[in-house]
């Protein structure tokens, strides 16, 4: 199982880390930590370090009830952070996480290799032949609503099937537009009760019959801590166990805050496999 990454084949039957930098100010666990060059620099380069293979930029915060943000702004946080770690780190393989079309066309041009849209395609209608005119690699996220109102009263008659049901229809759309790496994400605490999340955890194993990779981003999540009575900034070694569950249901890419302690259970998980 492999993705194409600007000419480079990434195998994925070994589990691989995408390591997360948040450039919004209000993002859930670390918004606002990474302000100067220097610091987003030295974030990249202790994730490659520590064994990220990707490392997935995000502009926009879709944490839930986040305050929704223009283009122009989402563009302005974005791209001259690309652009600088690219001039300085030339070989990073940045995943773009955004949801609007326009952006990942201008991202992809500057140098990125994967877009990862929260919304599967749902909140721009170009995005889909977008992916497909670019030819890149596209992380496919169930999402029900936007990330302003998803959480209100989530409902689904079988979480498991209707998530199936989901991918396999936007699989189709994809192919038409002749996206050939696409990649698979539940959507852990996106329009998802305590109940759903556990259950798509349990389960994720099913959404191989589609044959696609699967992405699991679990890493210091609300479904972990809130299970816990702690928060965000004490939810690693929640987000580790976690982690490990989803490797042992079929995960090929963990998104991760933390990337040696992920990279360390991958290492443990292939040793016993």
């Amino acid at each position: 199982m492999t993705i194409n990454c600007k000419g480079t084949l990434i195998d994925l039957s070994t589990p691989k880390v995408m390591g997360i930098l948040n450039l919004t100010p209000d993002s859930f666990y670390d918004g606002g930590n990474y302000k100067s060059d220097l610091e987003i620099l030295n974030q990249v380069e202790k994730m490659l370090v520590d064994g990220a293979t990707f490392i997935d930029i995000g502009a926009y915060s879709s944490r839930p009830n986040s305050e929704h943000i223009s283009e122009d702004e989402e563009l302005k946080r974005l791209l001259p952070t690309l652009e600088m770690i690219l001039k300085k780190i030339p070989e990073t393989l940045i995943s773009v996480d955004t949801f609007r079309s326009n952006i990942a066309k201008k991202s992809i041009n500057i140098g990125a290799c994967m877009i990862n849209d929260i919304s599967g395609g749902t909140l721009d209608s170009e995005m889909f032949k977008t992916i497909g005119e670019l030819q890149v690699p596209y992380v496919l996220m169930h999402l029900k609503g936007t990330p302003k109102n998803m959480q209100q009263n989530p409902n689904y008659e079988n979480v498991v099937r209707d998530v199936l049901k989901y991918f396999s229809e936007k699989v189709t759309l994809l192919r038409k537009e002749k996206v050939n790496d696409i990649i698979l994400d539940v959507g852990f605490g996106f329009a998802k009760t305590q109940e759903h999340n556990y259950t798509l955890l349990k389960n994720l194993e099913h959404f191989k019959v589609l044959g696609l990779p699967i992405l699991t981003g679990v890493s210091r999540k609300s479904m972990l801590y809130k299970l816990l009575g702690t928060d965000a900034k004490n939810a690693l070694n929640a987000t580790t166990v976690a982690n490990t569950i989803s490797l042992q249901n079929g995960t090929n890419i963990l998104r991760v805050h933390d990337v040696k302690e992920a990279v360390e259970a991958i290492k443990i998980m292939e040793q016993i496999q």
